[in-house]
């Protein structure tokens, strides 16, 4: 009963197995570890290691509960440096499953054996058997019906196999790994000297140029591994791995690490891509705090919590993020004269922004449109209009060969080729680094209103005011309640004011979104955040804005002066690039 106790905690499903029993190959220092299933691992597993076995006269003492080989006394709990460490993951397996352990150490001349199920013990007994161990799991909650009904179909079991073991391979490439599911081998990572490698094994050879280099060692903490570029950010966590002394772990404050460190440069609904690991003195963290050893309890964790930001923050300002715009083989466009870099003129324009959705976020190639009349050459009309629309500056203007384009658009260059940028998006991003500024000497400058704007408040809007309260004074803002359906704003932000922003909407739109919980209010930094990015996005010029040769001039210089200008406050891209090789591709001339 005990053992089906600790079963009910240790062993989830057929994925618990597998994690438990690579992490003891793991910690037997094998080179290979093999993993084979069947039927999604409900009918059989067995994991197969190279690694230094267990003796024979301890395979009883294997499946005993607690009995740990890896703990010699209570200290060592203290600073747990293996994967496995409780003793209880074999007992507990085979109280609700049929299991057979072969093993054999570089001293012994054979193997043994020995089957465990329920109470019942087999062996050990001697057995051929190759240096290593072989673990059998037979029939998982065979006599446990209840627990097989929760249990999810055979590809979803099988699936969570394959993450499970591709987890644990990825901080360990100095060990082979393989799974075959039903007889085929849907897993084979090979031993890796590098473990960029193994991760881009894992995670696809096509991320490799998306993924930018980490390496961090401050007061005895060393994060490392690897980050992906914002134009790889996916729609879940899925992709973003912890490793604790290469022990998978999963940690909300690190997560939380991570998207502060990308703050700004991916829109909110998106998460990034990042693989990393942390070394630290076991002594400072204790790993026994989750039956599953999944969560980990740090005893600095705001230590942490500021390593990580900062050093991904750093990586992130270091590295070149502006996207490339993909263009199409060369090949392609010649043969087909009436595709057009940019989409074909008749059926709409296929954008060539990166989607990071499709495929790892790489590019794709425009797809040329059908044309019912046939091939048909330049279209100069249209290209009369285009013409006409772009404004080129005068020649002394600070500086060459800037272009407005349908009042939206920048065309400039930069030693790299073409840069193409969204007006809106950059002068956003200036804004928010300029009240960022702002707001690191003191509250924002506010001007009192002549007369007090009123607006309607629902009970929405009157418990965003309650609990925006403490920041109003900080933002510029002096609003109070001013009736049972009323907010009377009696001072703004003296940048609204000067941008001609509408007050009332603004503060209603505020008020509203911070009542509902758009905002939030986990930490009073982040909701300011939240708060400068919408004052941003409002006092921003917008696209249809006419600009003057001056005003474009110094919107470039500010991009040049600001951190991050490669994406707005919300994580769109300000600026893309169509390089000089791109270009020289298109023209023939590589």
């Amino acid at each position: 009963m005990v053992n089906q106790i600790a079963a009910g905690e240790v062993v989830e499903r057929p994925a618990s197995v597998i994690k438990e029993l690579v992490e003891n190959s793991i910690d037997a220092e094998a080179t290979r570890i093999d993993i084979e299933i069947d039927r999604g691992g409900i009918e059989r597993m067995q994991v197969t290691d190279d690694g230094c076995g267990i003796p024979a006269d301890e395979l009883e003492l294997a499946v005993a509960a607690h009995a740990t080989s890896k703990i010699a006394e209570p200290d060592d709990l203290d600073g747990v440096a293996t994967m496995g460490f409780r003793g209880e993951a074999l007992a507990s397996i085979a109280s609700v499953a049929r299991v057979e352990i072969r093993s054999r150490t570089p001293e012994a001349t054979e193997a043994s054996i020995i089957e465990a199920e329920g109470d019942r013990r087999d062996g050990p007994r001697p057995a051929a058997g190759p240096i290593g161990t072989c673990i059998t799991v037979h029939q998982l909650f065979g006599h446990v019906p209840a627990r097989r009904k929760f249990l999810k179909s055979e590809g979803a079991e099988t699936r969570r196999i394959n993450q499970i073991v591709q987890r644990l391979a990825m901080s360990h490439p100095d060990i082979a790994f393989s799974l075959r599911s039903n007889g085929r081998q849907t897993l084979d990572l090979p031993q890796r000297e590098q473990a960029r490698r193994r991760v881009l094994d894992v995670m696809g050879t096509e991320l490799d140029e998306q993924m930018l280099d980490l390496d961090v060692e401050r007061e005895g903490i060393r994060v490392w591994g690897f980050i992906g570029r914002p134009e790889v950010a996916r729609p879940t966590s899925q992709h973003q791995q912890f490793y604790l002394n290469g022990r998978p772990i999963a940690d909300r404050r690190l997560s939380h690490a991570l998207r502060e460190a990308y703050r700004g440069l991916i829109e909110p609904s998106r998460h990034p891509t990042a693989v990393l690991f942390l070394q630290i003195d076991p002594t400072r963290v204790d790993v026994n705090v989750h039956p599953a050893k999944t969560e980990v309890r740090f005893r600095d964790d705001r230590l942490l919590h500021s390593i990580i930001r900062r050093s991904i923050q750093a990586c992130l300002q270091e590295a070149d993020l502006t996207p490339s715009l993909g263009v199409m083989p060369t090949a392609e466009v010649h043969s087909n004269p009436t595709t057009r870099l940019f989409g074909s003129g008749s059926g709409g324009q296929r954008s060539m922004a990166p989607d990071a959705s499709a495929g790892h976020g790489v590019s794709r190639s425009p797809e040329p449109v059908s044309n019912p009349t046939g091939p048909r050459g330049f279209d100069m009309g249209e290209a009369r209009r285009i013409a006409e629309e772009i404004k080129p500056l005068p020649a002394a203007m600070p500086r060459a060969q800037a272009l407005q384009v349908h009042k939206t658009f920048v065309v400039t260059e930069d030693a790299n080729g073409l840069v193409i940028i969204d007006q809106h998006a950059l002068h956003e991003r200036v804004m928010f680094e300029q009240l960022l500024a702002r707001m690191a000497d003191g509250n924002l400058p506010s001007q009192r209103l002549l007369v007090p704007e009123v607006i309607e408040a629902g009970d929405v809007h009157l418990e965003g005011l309650e609990r925006l309260g403490p920041l109003l004074e900080r933002l510029g803002f002096d609003a109070t309640q001013s009736g049972p359906h009323s907010i009377s704003i009696h001072a703004a932000p003296v940048l609204l004011n000067e941008r001609r922003v509408r007050i009332p909407d603004f503060a209603s739109d505020l008020f509203e979104r911070a009542g509902v919980g758009d905002l939030s209010f986990a930490d009073e930094e982040e909701a300011l955040r939240d708060v400068l990015d919408m004052m941003a996005c409002k006092a921003a010029i917008k696209a249809g804005d006419q600009l003057t040769p001056q005003e474009l001039a110094d919107l470039l210089d500010m991009r040049e002066t600001v951190e991050r200008s490669s994406n707005c406050p919300h994580g769109r891209p300000t600026t893309l690039r169509l390089s000089i090789e791109d270009l020289e591709r298109q023209f023939g001339r590589r």
